[in-house]
């Protein structure tokens, strides 16, 4: 189909015109350096998420570099924030995201994949584990603590892991498959089952019933006048929601880089094609400490593991070992 007729499918043509011929031109650019991936473009919603893949996959450094980490004003946010100005380990949810593993795995090696600056990582590192971080921001990695540094790697989940099969007991990404556009979300959790020989934990943002926490939700996450249409599709919608819904910053970009958002059961399908087996009982657990330590609004969680792999023993930690932890790392326990 010529890219004028995509264009002219499925609401594209809403679009202004300069981002029509800008997708154009990329979809072309695409087609003749060649991208790994990405799928034939059968619809114009494909080729918006076309040329998102095409960012991603051609290392765009811009959209993750400096603006991204509060060095000026991001495109990425409607109020020109993305989340990690004045990034600090104290003022992130790094500790509580360190607590959260700690408190319900028993296990030695990890990887924190999407680490950011990798706080996470060094607080996993202060407790005596062996964990490694992967982000595809080289600004990031570039600006991380020192003692931390020589842990993080450059990782895209649109390629290969910079890792062996089966390197780690436990693979964690907190809110970082949703930067990836559908298209490329089951190689990259098809890379996360390849890393991991136990356990990954995953938060992405969702909505429909969970059923091992609470209910996911659209408020946020589409446009604000598709609001009613998507909360009357009812339980049974699947998504992922398309492009030209999604709730957009002033620049037109989705909102803080958010370009995969769909159902608990849509991103549990992703799982399980990938191999994993579903781990509601320690998911449960796990909701709970996120109320506890006030993320509930934020975070949609998943919990998944190697088909063999036992679980977890439960109350692993005592209260003494929990409360001495949530001192040390100023951990507002029981604020859900």
């Amino acid at each position: 189909m010529k890219l004028s007729s995509l264009l002219a499918k499925d609401g594209l043509q809403r679009l202004p015109a300069r981002v029509r011929r800008r997708l154009a031109l990329e979809a072309r650019r695409l087609v003749s350096v060649g991208v790994a991936h990405v799928p034939p473009l059968r619809s114009g919603l494909e080729l918006l998420s076309f040329e998102l893949s095409l960012l991603l996959a051609q290392g765009s450094k811009d959209m993750y570099g400096a603006s991204y980490y509060g060095a000026g004003r991001n495109p990425l946010d409607r109020e020109g924030n993305s989340g990690y100005e004045h990034y600090r380990r104290d003022s992130s949810h790094a500790n509580k995201a360190a607590y959260l593993l700690w408190n319900h795995f028993d296990v030695r090696t990890s990887l924190d994949v999407g680490c950011a600056l990798g706080f996470t990582v060094q607080a996993l590192r202060e407790l005596g584990w062996d964990t490694q971080g992967s982000d595809f921001s080289d600004f990031a990695i570039h600006h991380a603590p020192w003692d931390v540094k020589p842990h993080l790697s450059l990782g895209d989940l649109s390629q290969r892991l910079p890792f062996d099969d089966g390197q780690f007991e436990l693979v964690s990404a907190f809110e970082t498959l949703e930067h990836l556009p559908p298209s490329m979300v089951p190689h990259a959790i098809s890379e996360l089952h390849r890393v991991t020989r136990g356990f990954l934990v995953v938060t992405a943002p969702s909505f429909g019933p969970c059923g091992t926490g609470p209910d996911g939700w659209f408020d946020g996450k589409v446009r604000p006048e598709r609001l009613e249409h998507y909360r009357s599709l009812g339980p049974d919608y699947l998504g992922p929601v398309p492009e030209v819904d999604l709730a957009r910053d002033e620049w037109g970009r989705p909102l803080e880089g958010h370009v995969t958002i769909a159902s608990f059961a849509w991103w549990r399908r992703q799982f399980e094609s990938a191999g994993f087996v579903l781990a509601p009982a320690l998911e449960q657990r796990m909701y709970a400490d996120i109320q506890a330590l006030g993320l509930q609004g934020l975070w949609n969680l998943y919990v998944l593991h190697r088909p063999g792999v036992a679980l977890p023993a439960t109350d692993l930690r005592t209260p003494e070992e929990q409360a001495r932890l949530a001192r040390r790392w100023d951990v507002p326990l029981g604020a859900g």
